[in-house]
């Protein structure tokens, strides 16, 4: 199983069987440059080592009868390759433990696979999590490895329905959601025939890399050393065996959360908004000690922060991880406005110098800097623009795209349609079983408390009248 499906299935009846033809590794289609290539100093951190897995759904399209989706994705995908080249070598490490891509052209590892399933038995909307995602992407034994092994593990599950499940697992060292989604587009144009791409990758790393002596020029409470906390009351442990609920926030339910601010803060981003609703849930949830510290960090994309502008087709880590930082008692305490402010704090504190100071944090702790994984951290990552719904193999864009599942500390903010075409916003909550039960009170009671602020103000503009 892989380490990502870590929750309990959701409530959906739903049972299915996958077969699968043997793992092949796709090379690129035509001959690339064998030449090693040095990741970047933001990449190069101990917290991007890990593996990230995206589910795309798509429907039976009529016009594609009698075409086969994992044969075309196979194909376009040797074809993309050519120009993403270095997603077909293999990590190493060099001197003083750095990281570096040997272009060897060895291949990405492809899965064909069907289910006896359809597209519909998965649930109207498509909400995660879903059970059997191993299923869907087959941890292909070796290949978990950050270090000489495959970079990208791609695997299409045709179903009965004619409908197809693209799934991926990337090295994060190599890309972030932004620069993954710029490969996929890449690689649905070929599917689609297009003879060029759109954006040209462009690798460059050199760009966030440290510089020489390295200069840590912000203090950075993301990568503070947090023990657990010893006021941790047993009934929320162990945290290694979670359960996972979806919550969707629609945009009657987002004015209604928005209508609990003051008016400074009405034009407040929709990400910061949930993001202080779930933090504030979460944390009332798990029952800390007032006193203990707890903080937020946001995953936010720093191209636009730079000056000279970020080369356009750059597909590396451009991420960094600011920390909203406070303590139980005035995160839960205080109006949800004081959480909302914090975030856009630590939002607006990400300059490019702030990216220069995180590579430096890099190569002065030798690479081994990590987010601390404990329950009083929460991580939300905004994928709603990602676009990773809109990437076209040729059936039309996906009825749902992006990670099926949050892990551990980690929650992701996902697009979604109701069955009115309404978008929407989804996010994955992993907690241990009667924590979970004690937030989506909590949230409940938050979009309770605005409904009821929303009706005696209507009523007091009533009354005035």
């Amino acid at each position: 199983m892989h380490p990502f499906v870590m929750a309990t299935p959701s409530n959906i009846p739903l049972e299915f069987t996958v077969r699968r033809c043997e793992p092949e590794l796709v090379t690129p289609a035509k001959p690339t440059p064998y030449e090693q290539k040095l990741v970047s100093d933001i990449d190069d951190q101990e917290a991007f080592r890990l593996h990230v897995p995206i589910f795309n759904f798509y429907q039976y399209e009529p016009s594609m009868e009698g075409k086969d989706p994992a044969e075309i994705i196979r194909e376009a995908l040797a074809q993309t390759l050519v120009c993403y080249y270095p997603f077909a070598g293999r990590l190493r490490e060099g001197a003083n433990g750095k990281l570096i891509v040997d272009c060897t052209g060895e291949g990405v590892m492809f899965i064909k696979a069907d289910a006896d399933v359809t597209l519909e038995q998965f649930g109207e909307p498509l909400l995660p999590p879903f059970p059997y995602l191993d299923q869907l992407l087959y941890d292909v034994p070796g290949s978990e490895g950050i270090l000489n092994c495959p970079l990208l593990l791609v695997q299409v599950t045709r179903l009965k329905c004619g409908g197809f499940i693209f799934t991926l697992r990337l090295n994060h060292v190599m890309s972030d959601a932004t620069g993954l989604a710029q490969f996929l587009f890449a690689l649905g144009e070929m599917a689609r025939g297009v003879a060029t791409h759109l954006i040209s990758p462009v690798w460059e790393r050199h760009l966030l890399d440290a510089r020489h002596p390295a200069r840590i020029t912000f203090t950075h409470r993301e990568y503070d050393e947090v023990e657990a906390p010893v006021t941790t009351p047993i009934t929320i442990l162990p945290f290694d065996n979670p359960v996972q609920r979806s919550f969707s926030f629609g945009f009657a339910e987002v004015s209604l959360l928005r209508s609990l601010l003051p008016p400074h803060l009405h034009r407040c981003t929709t990400f910061e908004l949930i993001t202080a609703c779930l933090w504030r849930c979460r944390t009332l949830a798990i029952n800390l000690d007032p006193d203990e510290e707890v903080r937020m960090l946001c995953v936010v994309n720093a191209c636009s922060k730079f000056n000279p502008s970020f080369p356009s087709g750059y597909y590396g880590n451009v991420i960094v991880l600011p920390a909203a930082v406070t303590t139980v008692k005035s995160l839960c305490e205080k109006p949800l406005g004081y959480a909302v402010e914090l975030i856009k704090q630590a939002k607006a504190s990400v300059t490019e110098e702030y990216v220069k100071s995180v590579a430096a944090l890099t190569v002065a702790r030798g690479k081994r800097i990590h987010f601390p994984n404990v329950i009083g951290t929460y991580i939300i990552s905004d994928l709603t623009k990602a676009g990773f719904e809109d990437i076209d193999f040729g059936w039309g864009k996906a009825v749902f795209g992006g990670p099926m599942i949050a892990v551990g500390v980690i929650s992701h903010l996902m697009p979604t349609k109701n069955k009115k075409g309404e978008v929407g916003i989804v996010t994955s909550v992993c907690l241990p079983a009667p924590v979970m039960e004690r937030f989506a009170k909590e949230l409940d009671m938050l979009k309770h408390q605005a409904s009821e602020g929303k009706k005696s103000k209507s009523n007091s503009i009533s009354s005035a009248l």
